[in-house]
């Protein structure tokens, strides 16, 4: 299963967002929709026309300025057999 990533520079949203994707342990396709104009069409067709980032794409579920939690779940729906690497945090706390 691979995340497909749409994002854009300077957007804090997806600043906050990247890191915990990556960190999921699991393929990322990252596009930027200013250097991508098919990923920005892309992120149109999903947002009701706008170019709201970050977009995540699983499968065939999309999701609009997602939290890492529904990201997770989505990869769970997707593929039961998932396994997320644990967060920062729950390697900190144990938890």
């Amino acid at each position: 299963m691979t995340i497909q990533y749409y994002w854009r520079p300077g957007c804090p949203f997806c600043m906050m967002l990247t890191p915990k994707i990556r960190g999921l342990g699991v393929p990322v396709e990252e596009h930027n929709i200013w250097e991508d104009p098919e990923a920005a069409a892309q992120v149109r067709a999903v947002a009701d026309g706008n170019e709201t980032v970050p977009t995540v794409v699983i499968g065939e579920r999309a999701m609009v300025n997602p939290s890492i939690g529904e990201v997770r779940s989505a990869l769970a729906e997707a593929d039961p057999e998932f396994s997320p690497k644990p967060s920062l945090w729950q390697r900190i706390t144990g938890s």
